[in-house]
């Protein structure tokens, strides 16, 4: 297949499929400052959608034949938009050639000096926001693509005049493999999307394949105390810089100190102190995190004050153990937790935390995931002193499994399914006390359930 590498050329046209996306706007952005003549359309308007047309890029709403003209070089469509599109069809039948948006992001890439991505099974996004507040107060202008919100950014993208870009960078369908990190971040390797992978096996060739990307000259960051990532990287034969929680890693957190949601430590690298950090987020994870983002950014040269002052200002993606308000007396948080191994983070960061109860209303994620990993969840799942199930969110699958939130709330104590938010609601509005947690989880639309409460 021609590679998008042919068409980053200026006077290039191309046409965006989606382009109001939180990854394909940033995209529009970034190849219209290249000098190429960039349009696209989306399904609604939107506030992505009003920013582009206000730097002069054309959107057309709905999706159209039309849209696709015969000047046009190129079309990139999102992961959302399929082969019966009538604008892919169109391109087709033009013979115009059509990328997919992690193609042309990792084209795009290869033209900075600095490109770093950050993968792993979990924390990426937080991880990714750390990354862009250390290099941002290292002043390094970066063009930043998170999968989440940052306030910060008050966005999830960033378009800069830097040298450098960080990329948020998933294993599902294999999209990291079109990227071209010269620092990749390893954070965890753990058995997911499993509708995709056959195998915990299949996953770890997946994450070797892409840090197999990184040149000779650049650096593969990895979690020591992770098993499976030391696994999957041992055959490539490189030089690895290490993050951990002991001294046998190059970079690693001695005297820690949690004080309440704050934990307070220093960064030793290799055996001397680079620095002191306080973080505002709670939980060792947020440490192991902090750690992998401040490997990667001595790998890119920023100095020890960008990462205290980076860290420091750091208070949480999106839907990371976000405070969303107060109900009744109770706390109210989101977060994005949709896999065991997330789950057990989540619940080892708050039980510490002083409430009297932890309410945890859980949305599963997808039909083959609960499926697969079911005992693992009923496991973090029992340690919730009031568990509440909302029906299983089914994303792009259908249930051809049988299974349901049900099957999970018979094998919780003090657990209740409950099939509607509205229902949910009534039942918080009861139950929560002064001086309880209510914790809304999962990667669906579980986060309303919360919003609603605080509203009423």
């Amino acid at each position: 297949m021609t590679s998008f590498d042919n068409y980053l050329a200026p006077g290039k046209r191309g046409h965006l499929i989606g382009v109001g996306g939180v990854s394909m706007s940033p995209l529009a952005e970034v190849l219209a400052g290249m000098g190429l003549y960039i349009n696209g359309s989306d399904m609604s308007d939107g506030v992505n959608v009003q920013s582009l047309r206000e730097k002069g890029i054309t959107v057309d709403i709905g999706h159209k034949e039309e849209n696709i003209t015969p000047d046009l070089d190129f079309v990139v469509r999102t992961a959302a938009v399929h082969d019966d599109n009538p604008e892919i069809i169109a391109a087709r039948k033009l013979g115009i050639p059509v990328f997919e948006r992690t193609q042309a992001w990792g084209a795009i890439m290869k033209d900075y000096q600095n490109a770093l991505c950050i993968a792993g099974t979990h924390g990426k996004t937080t991880t990714t926001s750390m990354c862009t507040h250390i290099m941002m107060a290292a002043e390094q202008d970066p063009t930043v693509m998170i999968g989440g919100t940052l306030p910060l950014l008050k966005a999830g993208h960033r378009v800069g005049k830097g040298n450098t870009i960080i990329m948020e960078s998933c294993e599902y369908y294999n999209s990291f493999h079109s990227f071209y990190p010269t620092v990749a971040v390893i954070l965890d390797i753990e058995a997911d999307h499993l509708d995709f992978f056959k195998d915990l096996d299949e996953i770890k060739e997946s994450f070797r394949v892409f840090a197999s990307h990184v040149p000779e000259d650049g650096h593969i960051i990895a979690n020591l105390d992770d098993e499976n990532t030391m696994d999957a990287l041992l055959p490539l034969g490189r030089e690895l810089v290490t993050f951990g929680l002991t001294d046998k890693a190059d970079v690693w957190a001695k005297n820690i100190v949690f004080l309440g949601t704050q934990t307070d430590f220093d960064v030793m690298y290799k055996d001397r102190k680079f620095t002191h950090v306080s973080l505002r987020v709670p939980g060792m994870h947020s440490v192991k995190n902090a750690l992998a983002a401040t490997a990667a950014a001595i790998c890119l040269g920023a100095g020890p004050l960008a990462v205290k002052y980076g860290l420091a200002a750091f208070t949480g993606a999106g839907r990371r153990f976000e405070f969303k308000g107060k109900f009744n007396g109770a706390d109210v948080y989101d977060d994005y937790a949709h896999h065991p191994g997330e789950l057990c983070c989540l619940m080892d960061a708050i039980e510490p935390l002083d409430y009297k109860r932890n309410i945890v209303v859980f949305q599963p994620h997808t039909y083959t995931r609960t499926h697969a990993l079911f005992d693992d969840f009923i496991t973090q799942l029992r340690r919730a002193d009031i568990c509440i199930l909302a029906d299983i969110y089914a994303a792009r699958e259908k249930n051809t499994i049988g299974i349901s939130s049900k099957d999970m709330a018979k094998e919780i104590p003090n657990c209740m399914y409950i099939d509607s938010f509205e229902e949910i609601e009534k039942t918080l509005r009861w139950t929560a006390a002064p001086g309880d947690l209510i914790l809304t989880v999962g990667a669906g639309d579980i986060y309303k359930v919360g919003e609603n409460l605080l509203k009423k």
